[in-house]
């Protein structure tokens, strides 16, 4: 055993700290995180929880800086479901499966662009996002309409658009979930997905976005929980240095993607890795393996998180277990990262571009509307009834979603009811449908609906309402795998605020309005 003391002691505690992006409570730092930041702390990660407004956010992040200039303040805002900074609104840009259904890179580009300068005005320099995970599985029950699609191709000009938009703003990109999260049917916050393709099949699907990422220049990778044996048959690709290492890192002409920027795990404290190695653990093996920035905080937001970290990862140099220059080299890059974000916040400033209205420009090309010949436009305030399934713990509870506060904007008293899997069960004779039709009360009805192909009571009330009310507009807020049905169907590609004021328009006959 090592024994560590005086200036390599210390050196190692700060890089220790370096490559750790905590979380904390609150809407304005703790004095335990102030204190760290000023001990080598380099990175904060932020969440819903965190912010309140855009002002609120400036000032946090200006709290943060005064105690360390250089720190990275990273968010995970893809836009469209995924949304920290208006998670208690709903976001004003839709999110990558709307983009990937106009298929539009300059859109894609101008959106992301104008998401960046909006994050940049609030102090924030490094987003985790984008997604680039090729959706193959349309029942992945982690992914869905974060993903730009389900052909590589697509999703990898998207990814490239995207990150090139983000990073004109001063914004680092952390595109995700690397090697590919799209082909999974178990959610890595709750357990270890396993994804059995073969090396052949990962090089022509899962791996296409990230090397158009890396290409476009992304600052970041995240890495993600899952197991991949054509990969490596014991270690989740955040774990393994077959996948950081020897893939992501690797030269382009040895096989791999050639990546030289900032590798950042998924959240350790997700079951995943929690759950199989335990976060202290999981840690010094993923840097181990080659990842240089340790996302944890979005569950366990403390002060002896922090240091049950820092101290794992000292301890581990000291046994041996964890080479000292792997650990330097981890940090280096992260303070390398620093440096580029307050560079290229100052090169971006006033020169990026204004485009307040992109978003729910993008929303309104983004829908898929099928009208059958017997439709006939609302005359008065309808009811809508909306069927929500349990949140994507990436999602969160507190987001709102779905379309009735836009479509009362536009037609005063509209009435809204919802329902859940338990609440439907519970409903009794005539199911969730006899209640709608009740509470309706012969007004016309707007049914509201996420994922229909994934929830068989969703889309066994569905049927029993519309074989009820033929007239019934129906409106999908996730991926549109089922076939349109009732008399107006509307597609959003996601439930963002915007993609449900772009629905509200169509239903109110008011598409033409700003």
């Amino acid at each position: 055993m090592t024994t560590l003391t005086g200036t390599t002691g210390s050196t190692l505690v700060r890089d220790a700290l370096a490559v750790l992006q905590p979380g904390f409570t609150g809407t304005t730092a703790p004095d335990w995180l102030l204190r760290r930041l000023d001990e080598g702390l380099a990175a904060v990660g932020l969440f819903g929880r965190n912010i309140t407004s855009p002002a609120q956010l400036a000032a946090l992040t200006a709290q943060l800086r005064g105690v360390r200039p250089d720190v990275l303040v990273a968010i995970d805002e893809e836009g469209g479901d995924v949304t920290r900074l208006e998670a208690r609104t709903g976001s004003s840009f839709p999110g990558n499966h709307a983009l990937g259904t106009v298929d539009d890179t300059v859109l894609t580009r101008a959106v992301a662009r104008e998401l960046g300068r909006r994050l940049a005005e609030c102090g924030v320099n490094l987003n985790w996002a984008p997604s680039a995970d090729v959706n193959s599985n349309p029942d992945n029950p982690v992914i869905g309409v974060r993903s730009f699609g389900s052909t590589p191709d697509l999703v990898a000009r998207h990814t490239a658009a995207w990150v090139e938009g983000l990073q004109s703003a001063g914004v680092a990109a952390c595109t995700k979930h690397f090697p590919g999260h799209g082909d999974t049917s178990v959610d890595s916050h709750h357990a270890l997905p396993r994804i059995d393709a073969d090396r052949a099949t990962l090089t022509e699907r899962e791996l296409v976005p990230f090397r158009a990422a890396v290409a476009a220049g992304s600052k970041c990778v995240m890495s993600a929980h899952i197991l991949l044996p054509a990969l490596d048959p014991a270690l989740p690709a955040t774990l393994s240095p077959a996948a950081l290492t020897g893939l992501l890192r690797a030269p382009i002409g040895e096989g791999g993607l050639g990546f030289e920027g900032l590798i950042v795990t998924d959240g350790m404290e997700m079951r995943a890795i929690a759950a199989t190695y335990g976060i202290e653990r999981g840690s010094v093996l993923a840097v181990a393996a080659g990842a240089d920035a340790l996302c944890v905080g979005g569950g366990l937001a403390d002060e002896e998180t922090v240091l049950r970290l820092r101290d794992a990862l000292v301890r581990a140099v000291a046994e041996g277990e964890l080479p000292e220059e792997r650990l330097a080299d981890a940090a280096d890059r992260v303070r390398a990262l620093a440096r580029w974000a307050g560079e290229a916040s100052a090169r971006a400033g006033a020169a990026a571009p204004f485009e307040p209205e992109v978003g729910l420009e993008a929303a309104r090309r983004a829908l898929k509307v099928t009208v059958r010949q017997d439709h006939t436009p609302l005359t008065g305030p309808p009811y809508v009834a909306a069927f929500t399934p349990v949140a994507n713990i990436a999602v969160g509870d507190e987001t709102p979603w779905g379309l009735a506060a836009e479509l009362a904007e536009l037609l005063p008293g509209t009435t809204t009811g919802s329902w859940g899997r338990e609440r439907a069960e519970r409903a009794g004779r005539g199911g969730p449908a006899a209640q709608v039709l009740e509470e309706a009360a012969g007004r016309r009805i707007v049914a509201v609906v996420r994922d229909v192909h994934r929830h068989p009571w969703m889309a066994n009330a569905l049927d029993a309402l519309l074989a009820a009310r033929p007239d019934t507009v129906v409106v999908e807020m996730g991926l549109p795998q089922a076939p349109p049905c009732g008399a107006l169907h509307i597609a959003t590609h996601g439930a963002a605020r915007v993609c449900g004021r772009a629905a509200a328009e169509v239903i109110a006959g008011r598409e033409t309005d700003g």
